[in-house]
């Protein structure tokens, strides 16, 4: 049975005129993260990314770090959702700001609260087509996959969340804490088998702990 990874891209550039591009930090996730799935003796791996740069770069990086053939095939379904439309377009009242809350932390909260409104609009080309759309795509490489091979999925927190979501049959508020906790360069693995696909982990983040941990981030 084929054994499918979701990786998380690395850390992208927050803040940065170009948000996808991966920062410093994210591109030594990457190398991590290979040199885990490489550890972990993934049988011939296919490896997949979506259409962003950061995708496309956390792919490329992670395969030189295993030693896999760099190329990777692409999916635009496996493209993030545009978090800063949603901002615009589910607005949360800036005055309801916590005390003392970072940057980072008030775009997390802003965000949790658009994606509620995106999932809660159930509007036919927003969320149902995004998540959809993920599951399809995980689907669809299951079934294009040779025998005997595994594959590694370079794509977004997001995907991942939707993806995860739909195997739990979770709720919204379900996807919006998964999306929440996905952290940079995690894996969540997933199992294709005659039933269909099967959630073995999520966002398992071991290679980023330890002496490894300040390779960890989760924005």
């Amino acid at each position: 049975m084929p054994l499918i990874c979701l990786v998380r891209h690395g850390q992208a550039s927050f803040g940065a005129d170009d948000y996808d591009v991966l920062s410093e930090l994210g591109r030594r996730q990457a190398t991590c993260l290979g040199e885990e799935l490489r550890r972990r003796d993934l049988r011939d791996p296919l490896i997949v990314s979506g259409t962003l740069r950061r995708q496309r770069d956390t792919a490329a990086l992670l395969a030189e770090a295993a030693g896999w053939p760099v190329s990777a095939e692409i999916d635009p379904r496996l493209d993030e959702y545009d978090h800063l439309d949603l901002l615009k377009r589910y607005p949360t009242d800036p005055g309801n700001q916590p005390v003392g809350e970072s940057g980072s932390r008030q775009v997390q909260r802003l965000l949790d609260a658009a994606l509620r409104s995106w999932i809660a609009a159930g509007e036919p080309d927003g969320w149902p087509a995004f998540s959809s759309g993920a599951v399809a795509a995980v689907a669809d490489l299951v079934a294009g996959l040779p025998r005997g091979r595994d594959a590694v999925v370079a794509t977004s927190a997001g995907v991942i969340a939707a993806v995860t979501a739909a195997l739990l049959a979770a709720p919204a508020e379900g996807v919006v804490a998964l999306n929440r906790a996905a952290v940079n360069a995690g894996i969540t693995s997933v199992l294709a088998g005659a039933g269909g696909l099967s959630l073995l982990a999520f966002n398992d983040h071991a290679h980023v702990t330890g002496d490894r941990r300040h390779l960890l981030s989760y924005r």
